[in-house]
């Protein structure tokens, strides 16, 4: 058992390596194209001031997708359904399609929605037959709201992109954690491997999204990686694993869900452009860029801790016990954040 455990986290250690240099390198091919035709000009939602290039999640999701197919064929042992991961990345390629025609040309709400619900819908028709949630729904049931939950999922991640370096602080530590539920069986070794070249390609990006960034995802990158990861959090779910699946994403559920709901409470345009996120409160409240971020990370990587224990450890107390120190400490860094840097509530 050592052995193939030694052996498994090897592999993924070097699909995120192999990822990593890969996404640096496109990024590096890429950069004098995405200056002179994907600029993001500054907006109501923005926090950068000039026109700074977009569409490095394209270099993102290449990365990811060449390195976990080539991996898918050349490591023994991973038991793949021939027509699963094929189907995930066909579902993650077209929705990259859609971001990076959305960066440089905005489409329409509806249109848009409409398109990210049809590639959900290809994710949440390959997922197992027998995966189940909540086994006490119905079969039908608890698959739409498997879509709706991707589906916002999808787009919270499009929402929070919002400052340098709060993807990379949201999805490094996250697909880490997915990476070591892997490690612990709560994930088969196909979606593990994903999350391995998916948290190496992050990586790889890293260093041009630091602030003050020379590079954004665009929605070319978010969107695919929104999807990624609903995914990938459905499996845990699905696995037996649900607190885990809900500590791990839990602050970016928590800023993005809160946000809509006050938007919604206070009969404000939710499709409009805005800047009343949590951490971009806390940047007009004077906190800086890496002040953020930082405390982002770190919380991450304490829910990633109590994660793990819900998976090594399956009691219903424990599970409750480490969702509710989970939630105080998202609630915590909310109200920090609300509050701004000199303890003044933006509320």
């Amino acid at each position: 058992m050592n052995n193939v455990l030694s052996f498994w986290e090897a592999a993924y250690l070097a699909v995120g390596a192999a990822a990593a240099g890969v996404s640096y390198c496109l990024v590096v091919l890429l950069m004098p194209l995405l200056q002179r035709y994907a600029p993001a000009r500054p907006n109501a939602r923005s926090s950068h001031k000039i026109p700074t290039p977009q569409g490095g999640g394209a270099a993102v999701v290449a990365a990811f997708i060449l390195i976990a197919v080539a991996a898918s064929i050349l490591l023994p042992g991973l038991n793949l359904d021939v027509m699963h991961l094929p189907i995930i990345f066909a579902a993650i390629a077209a929705l990259a399609v859609v971001g990076a025609t959305d960066d440089m040309h905005p489409l329409e709400a509806i249109p848009r929605l409409l398109l990210q619900a049809a590639a959900v819908g290809i994710v949440v028709a390959a997922l197992p037959a027998e995966l189940r949630i909540v086994p006490i729904l119905p079969w039908w049931l608890e698959r739409l709201l498997m879509l709706v939950a991707i589906l916002w999922f999808l787009n919270l991640t499009n929402f929070m992109d919002g400052i340098d370096w709060m993807t990379v602080a949201e999805v490094i530590p996250v697909t880490a954690g997915l990476t070591l539920c892997g490690l612990l069986d709560a994930l088969p070794h196909d979606a593990t491997l994903v999350a391995a070249a998916l948290c190496g390609a992050i990586i790889g990006f890293a260093p041009f999204n630091r602030p003050v960034a020379r590079l954004f995802l665009g929605d070319v990158g978010s969107l695919p990686i929104g999807l990624l990861l609903g995914w990938l959090l459905v499996l845990l779910a699905g696995n037996g694993h649900l607190t885990a699946s809900l500590l791990l994403p839990l602050y970016y559920l928590a800023d993005a869900t809160i946000t809509l709901l006050r938007r919604i409470l206070n009969n404000e345009k939710i499709l409009q452009a805005h800047r009343s996120h949590f951490y971009q409160r806390a940047m007009d409240g004077g906190f800086s860029t890496f002040q953020i971020v930082g405390r982002v990370f770190g919380l991450n990587i304490i829910l990633v801790g109590l994660a793990t224990i819900t998976v090594m450890g399956t009691s219903l107390l424990l599970n409750v016990t480490a969702l509710t120190v989970g939630a105080i400490l998202v609630i915590a860094l909310l109200w920090n954040f609300s509050c701004g840097r000199h303890g003044k509530s933006g509320a």
